[in-house]
């Protein structure tokens, strides 16, 4: 998928939108008044949106599921910002697990 509807593109948008909206009122954006919260808020958020993502891909309704995928990265993004935590990082950490054999990675991160 390219342009416009671009995964990686949208959430670098999106990134921009939610760091934006770090000094806007709590009252005038959903995004600052989640920032406001601070982690506590965020991440109770966060894992509300990836509890229900996970119930809609069991039902079946890919439509649902998408929906709530999309809530799912908004608020991650939104918990993210709110550590100071940049895509750039988080896509670092996954170059940095390529190749690897994820029972080997997470293993290592057990030592």
């Amino acid at each position: 998928m390219s342009g416009k509807n671009d995964i990686g593109a949208v959430l670098e948008r999106l990134e921009v939108t939610i760091a934006a909206r770090k000094g806007a009122r709590a009252d005038a954006s959903y995004t600052a008044s989640l920032l406001a919260g601070g982690s506590n808020k965020c991440a109770k958020k966060f894992g509300e949106e990836a509890v229900e993502a996970a119930l809609a891909a069991v039902s079946g309704d890919k439509n649902h599921l998408t929906a709530e995928a999309a809530d799912v990265l908004y608020h991650l993004l939104v918990m993210l910002a709110q550590a100071e935590i940049s895509l750039d990082d988080v896509a670092t950490a996954l170059a940095a697990r390529e190749g690897t054999s994820g029972h080997d990675e997470k293993a290592a991160r057990k030592t």
